[in-house]
């Protein structure tokens, strides 16, 4: 798949089975009613979802499984804490990719602790144009491969809306099949052959959003570092850095501008799926995800959302970015561009929980596009 380290699993979506949500959406402002049980003697508001599923992405084509998708709080009357959320997916397409993940995060009482967590196997064809912000469309070049894939996120508050954290990342690659002689063996490309990854860092966060799922008020500032390394049974030594800035603000009425700039950093011998990878459902839409790799990589985008009538709003979003194996390379040159529209139906108002279908396209060395049908927002 995409590198899952630094771009969120978010559930492919439901496109042309939305009559499956028909009652759904017949309720006033929620998914079905939530249940209440005791554990603890702590009420919990649970809300579950599970649907079959049509979904298509660049990176897959049209693809066929089901999702599952499960909100919580620990304590109905806690308004404090945001809604944890918990999606479960299977999913084959029509280019013989097939994924199984569950991820999500948990938001235990008062925000003490937060868990983000992702597990995921991955059977996937992929394309691979080279290393660098120039890589011509002549260079694509198909290569497979199967992945496990763990990651762990646990942070404790400090003080009001400020996290420190612990995390951990395990990639298992295996059965890595590519053209002898081609791309990867051009550039020497470290993890062409199966390996595994596995290291830990520390991350220090600033978050002030009002909601989990689409925030209209409030920012995110991240920054951790993860370091791989034979002490923790990596067979690659290197460091990735990770810098991601978000900022949420109402603009008119209901209307919300919603910024991002990310930086992701590596220094070390850097294997396949680690690089910075370009592109995709949530960063830089309208390129195919990985359409550029390289060592380090930034992006700026910013996306204004406009609620229309009903259920239903609209969105336009923009973007800029550029990779390079230096960071000195992140400049001017080879700039690359995305832009688009996208429209929004909420399945669940009360968590501002949406269905997202977005159009993008993306300038580079050449123009490209693509259709996403996502559950939640980009970022």
């Amino acid at each position: 798949m995409s590198n899952l380290y630094d771009q969120r699993l978010i559930l492919l979506l439901i496109s042309s089975l939305l009559g499956s949500v028909r009652t759904l959406l017949a309720q006033p402002d929620s998914l079905p009613l939530p249940r209440k049980t005791e554990v603890n003697t702590v009420k919990v508001a649970r809300n579950t979802l599970i649907l079959p599923l049509i979904a298509r992405s660049i990176e897959t084509d049209w693809s066929f499984g089901v999702a599952g998708s499960f909100t919580f709080r620990f304590n109905r009357t806690d308004t404090v804490t945001r809604t944890s959320n918990t999606q479960a997916l299977a999913l084959y397409s029509l280019r013989q990719q097939f994924i199984a993940a569950i991820n999500g995060t948990i938001y235990f009482p008062g925000e003490r602790y937060i868990l983000s967590h992702q597990l995921s196997y991955s059977n996937f064809p992929d394309k691979f144009w080279g290393l660098g912000k120039e890589a011509p469309d002549k260079n694509e070049e198909a290569y497979t491969f199967q992945q496990y894939y763990v990651y762990l996120h646990f942070q404790r508050k400090l003080q009001n809306r400020i996290f420190v954290g612990l995390l951990y990342e395990y990639q298992r690659l295996l059965n890595v099949n590519y053209t002898s002689g081609g791309l990867f063996d051009q550039f020497n490309v470290r993890g062409r052959l199966p390996y595994h990854i596995s290291g830990a860092g520390l991350s220090l966060t600033y978050d002030s959003r009002n909601n989990a799922f689409a925030p209209d008020r409030g920012g995110f500032l991240q920054i951790y570092f993860n370091h791989f390394s034979p002490a923790f049974g990596s067979d690659f030594r290197y460091t990735n850095y990770v810098a991601d800035f978000r900022r949420f603000l109402r603009i008119y009425r209901e209307q919300v501008l919603a910024i991002q700039a990310y930086a992701y950093f590596n220094s070390g011998a850097v294997p396949l799926r680690s690089f910075a990878s370009f592109g995709g459902s949530n960063s830089m839409r309208g390129f195919y995800d990985g359409r550029y790799r390289s060592k380090n990589q930034v992006v700026v985008q910013a996306e204004y959302r406009i609620p229309l009538f009903w259920r239903l709003g609209a969105v336009g979003f923009a973007g800029i970015g550029n990779v390079g194996s230096h960071v000195s390379d992140l400049n001017f040159d080879e700039l690359k561009y995305s832009f688009g529209g996208g429209l929004r139906l909420s399945l669940n108002r009360k968590e501002r929980l949406n269905l997202r279908v977005d159009y993008g396209w993306g300038i580079g060395q050449s123009v490209s596009n693509g259709l996403y049908f996502q559950l939640g927002e980009a970022f």
